[in-house]
């Protein structure tokens, strides 16, 4: 098997996990009621063959952060890859290619670090699976099997058989929940999870076919870039890229894209009731970290930092106490998040962002 180059995206704000997560640590830095942070688990994924030292793309606000975490855990990256501000995951994915192939990687394995894997070892299956069509020039795309009918995910279709490895028929954007409830039942449809696998020579040549804007100015950002001590630090050239996810840039208008369906237990833990789910719960159904008490409530997620939070007599609230912020919301409601952040934003207080 090809030798493998990791390649973690490390850009993403983490909005519905806030105050938790901000712009100045979002929850890739977190451990979110596990031992380690989501950035040093995910590195920690491809320590053995066929991977080798990965690469690490993240905001040059990040970078003293990143180092720290990744030193912490003693892995070494090929490449600490350094935006001047994020670009999606189009314009990542190209200077991903770009200092892959500079550097003679083989394949990459291009994933976001924000992300739980319960089982390593079938992602690592998975990842086996696709590196024949990955080295034969197909760029490979992971589905992951859909455990409930989410809303919130996009999702691949893949064409009909039973291979491991299939054509993608079609990408679907998050679903209303009836049509969500069809995909779940229908095993030709799997989550977008946004993991994919490719030869950086034939990424790059239908990158700059299908999406050649974009590809001009991450390749010129990445041409132009000083490089020190492992370090590449992108210019302001890359500021011009388009901001678009590269499936949508790339894979949505390729012929080349085949999906390999992984059931790894993943999950994207990006909203507090997806930490509630994951975690040890009271006999009452709550979690609580931190110092918190709880009398006759169930249901609710109650983290804290320090001040001690007192709960009674409610169901299926999250309680965030967070750096001198408090947030009190239903637990199971992203977009009340969504709309808090905005709030806080029109209050002219971005400090608190």
């Amino acid at each position: 098997m090809a030798k493998i180059t990791p390649v973690l995206m490390s850009g993403g704000a983490g909005t519905r996990l806030w105050p938790l997560s901000r712009r100045d640590k979002p929850k890739q830095f977190h451990a979110l009621g596990g031992e380690r942070t989501l950035v040093q688990d995910t590195v920690l994924r491809f320590t053995a063959e066929p991977f080798g030292p990965p690469m690490v793309i993240c905001n040059a606000a990040h970078a003293s952060l990143m180092r720290e975490q990744l030193a912490a855990v003693d892995v070494k990256t090929e490449a600490l890859i350094l935006e001047p501000e994020g670009r999606n995951t189009g314009a990542a994915a190209v200077v991903a290619a770009a200092v892959a192939a500079d550097h003679g990687s083989e394949l990459v394995l291009l994933l976001s670090a924000d992300a739980r894997v319960k089982d390593p070892a079938a992602l690592s299956a998975a990842v086996a699976a696709g590196s024949a069509a990955a080295e034969g020039g197909a760029l490979v795309i992971f589905g992951i099997k859909p455990t409930a009918p989410e809303t919130g995910y996009g999702y691949i279709r893949a064409e009909a058989g039973d291979e491991a490895v299939r054509k993608v028929a079609a990408f679907v954007e998050k679903p209303d929940l009836a049509t969500a409830q069809g995909y779940v039942a229908d095993p030709a449809y799997s989550w977008n999870a946004g993991i994919f696998l490719f030869r950086p020579d034939t990424f790059l040549a239908e990158a700059e076919r299908v999406a050649p804007e974009l590809t001009a100015a991450a390749r010129a950002a990445v041409a132009q870039a000083p490089r020190s001590g492992g370090e590449v630090r992108l210019g302001e050239i890359f500021r011009r890229a388009p901001s678009v996810p590269v499936d949508v840039a790339v894979f949505e208008k390729t012929d080349k894209a085949v999906v390999v369906h992984a059931d790894i237990g993943w999950s994207d833990v990006g909203a507090y009731d997806a930490l509630w789910a994951e975690a040890d719960k009271t006999a009452s159904g709550d979690v609580l970290q931190g110092p918190a008490i709880a009398a006759d409530t169930s249901g609710c997620l109650v983290m804290s930092d320090g001040p001690v939070v007192v709960v009674a007599g409610v169901e299926d609230l999250a309680v965030i106490v967070e750096n001198g912020v408090v947030l009190v919301t239903r637990r199971n409601a992203p977009g009340a998040v969504r709309a808090a952040v905005e709030a806080v934003r029109r209050a002219g207080r971005d400090d608190l962002l």
